[in-house]
């Protein structure tokens, strides 16, 4: 006979070993970024600001899922540091528009390391890496259909 919480058992949730896994990978992260004076969320949003130059915060909140209570402490902290710049629209001057500084550039030549010295703490195959990207953007891409 089945127990009928068996559902509800860790060994049968997938979100415990996806929560698990992100917690001892930015665990991971967390010594290598140091050097860099980053915390991982800085970290990200530095990677998201050496793609694009420069953004304003909605589409840096829409690609990092990230609200504004959340992103506007780590873009001023991230600007203190002299890494980006915030200044005003001047299509739409509520609007901010946030800028890589020359510094901010800098750091991305001494965060070229980060990926490599973390992908040998993981330890799992390209293969295996390629199709455990695919996986959680699937999953993420299906949590946010239901949302909309």
């Amino acid at each position: 006979m089945e127990n009928k919480y068996e559902s509800l058992a860790l060994k049968n949730q997938l979100c415990f070993p996806i929560y698990l896994c992100s917690k001892e990978i930015i665990r991971k992260y967390t010594p290598i970024l140091e050097e860099l004076d980053l915390t991982y969320t800085q970290y990200i949003v530095m990677m998201y600001f050496w793609e694009t130059g420069k953004s304003n915060l909605k589409d840096i909140g829409k690609t990092l899922l990230l609200d504004p209570s959340t992103l506007t402490p780590l873009v001023k902290k991230l600007e203190k540091k002299g890494y980006l710049t915030r200044v005003r629209s001047t299509v739409d001057e509520r609007n901010l528009e946030i800028e890589l500084t020359t510094k901010g550039k800098e750091l991305e030549d001494k965060a070229l390391t980060v990926p490599k010295r973390v992908e040998k703490c993981i330890d799992i195959t390209e293969e295996e890496a390629k199709i455990l990207y695919k996986l959680m953007y699937k999953i993420i891409v299906n949590t946010q259909k239901e949302e909309k």
